[in-house]
């Protein structure tokens, strides 16, 4: 693969590239934010209803920022969570619907056509400290997964209130007298780490989580049908990733759930094919001017192209070289 260092960016600018061939990279768009004490964590795309593109960004001061990229203005501010925001998720089946995770202890389940907060996360089962990360299941439209720092994986389901959901779309009135519902038990509550969780991943009805001890787990959640919160995991496979072992890393993967790549705190990122028994580390990927650690890693759909952000506000792109023999 090679590489190329794209640039700074700043905790108050969103911004938008293009990738083009040749690893040259455009800058189409950046919006900074309003207020100079913010500082994202995060950011997802995201679609209205019309299928317009939006961008969803949270961060430290707990708002989420909807961001028209058609229009190039600000479609929406959600204010809800009581804390800073650490992960937004769009749901791939309808994805005008996002999930946020905060360290107020809640997930929430957003409408971003409407404005609306539909679901609320939390309660007598929900998490005990921040949440980390959080993930739609891929083909199941009605479960989610979330993780935290009270080192736990929770499942989730939305079917009971799933017409809340529908009726989200169809909402006249103001959003803040939308019917909100608190889902306060998880479906399942696994404890597969002894630490700090700091991001899951379905892979079908699978899990990919990490914490801090250098690898992350592929596990099997088998639970109790009659005994809500309850049941045993299985630990399929260990994909080991070398200088892992702070919190706030996440790991990503291509459409088709083929690949996973990771970075790490000395600024090298581990690209594993997860759908392989035994684990095949397809690369392990450095460069002498990234020596910090890689927070977060994104794949295109194929897998051919990595983008990483480094703790020193710098993002790498690497592409697969096609060798000649």
């Amino acid at each position: 693969m090679k590489c190329a260092k794209i640039g700074l960016a700043s905790c108050l600018l969103v911004t938008v590239y293009q990738c083009l061939e040749g690893g040259v990279i455009a800058v189409l768009q950046s919006y900074i934010d309003e207020d100079k004490d913010e500082s994202f964590y995060t950011v997802s795309w995201a679609c209205n209803i019309d299928g317009s593109p939006f961008l969803v960004a949270g961060g430290i001061n707990g708002i989420l920022r909807v961001i028209d990229a058609g229009k190039e203005k600000i479609h929406k501010s959600f204010v809800g969570h009581g804390d800073s925001i650490n992960e937004i998720r769009t749901q791939p089946l309808k994805p005008s619907l996002v999930l946020s995770a905060s360290k107020d202890e809640s997930v929430r389940l957003w409408n971003v056509h409407t404005g609306i907060c539909i679901l609320v996360f939390a309660g007598a089962g929900g998490h005990r400290n921040e949440v980390l990360s959080v993930d739609f299941h891929p083909s199941d439209i009605y479960r989610i997964a979330s993780c935290g720092m009270d080192n736990t994986v929770k499942i989730w389901s939305m079917k009971e209130f799933w017409t809340y959901v529908e009726k989200s779309f169809t909402w006249t009135d103001l959003p803040s007298k939308f019917p909100t519902k608190y889902v306060q038990f998880p479906l399942f509550i696994a404890s597969v780490h002894n630490n700090y969780v700091d991001c899951n991943r379905w892979l079908g009805d699978f899990i990919l989580s990490k914490s801090v001890d250098n690898e992350i787990l592929l596990w099997e959640p088998k639970m109790k049908e009659q005994s809500a919160g309850e049941g045993t995991v299985d630990i399929l496979q260990k994909y080991p990733v070398p200088e892992c072992d702070i919190w706030f890393i996440k790991l990503s993967c291509d459409f088709h759930y083929k690949t996973a790549a990771i970075g790490n705190r000395e600024g090298k990122i581990f690209v594993w094919e997860i759908q392989t028994s035994p684990p095949t580390l397809i690369a392990r990927l450095s460069h002498v001017q990234s020596k910090l650690a890689i927070r977060q890693t994104a794949m295109s759909f194929d897998g051919s192209t990595i983008l990483s952000c480094c703790e020193d506000g710098t993002i790498w792109r690497w592409d697969v070289v096609a060798t000649t023999s």
